[in-house]
């Protein structure tokens, strides 16, 4: 599980669980994951999806959070399709259901899918999350894409 928190820990910002796979779906709040656990992909061209699941704590329910996520070489920079940088992004935020116990994590699933991707055999790649731009090392997923000889 992938812990997002603040620089204050008393303050944790949300708890992630990231998941690379085939594909992945969200409907009627539930985060549905096929294939998941990718680590390695082609030689081809492949779909993949990334499944996150954020429990925002109960204190930081209503307000409003900035996410993205973009793909990285295995150096760190930022992988470029047409001049611009792979990367997706948008706005959450958790509302408290009417009866909902209180003190519960409160759950927002999003699930993002890749037709393809522009990546090369035989490199390793990195998925990233920010929350707020606030990104820390354990908040990523590495894979890498097979050679022929694999």
């Amino acid at each position: 599980m992938l812990q997002v928190s603040s620089l204050d820990s008393s303050q944790a910002l949300a708890q992630v669980t990231m998941v690379l796979a085939d594909s992945a779906q969200v409907a009627d709040g539930k985060l549905y994951i096929l294939g998941g656990g990718v680590a390695h992909i082609g030689p081809q061209p492949q779909p993949l999806a990334l499944a996150l699941l954020i429990e925002v704590p109960w204190d930081r329910a209503n307000i409003q959070h900035d996410w993205k996520i973009e793909l990285l070489d295995e150096d760190g920079a930022p992988v470029m399709h047409e001049g611009m940088p792979i990367l997706v992004g948008g706005t959450f935020e958790a509302g408290r259901p009417v009866g909902q116990t209180p003190g519960t994590p409160l759950a927002v699933p999003l699930a993002i899918g890749f037709s393809a991707l522009p990546v090369e055999m035989g490199k390793s790649y990195i998925w990233r999350l920010a929350i707020d731009d606030t990104s820390e090392p354990e908040w990523q997923r590495r894979f890498s894409v097979r050679t022929p000889e694999a």
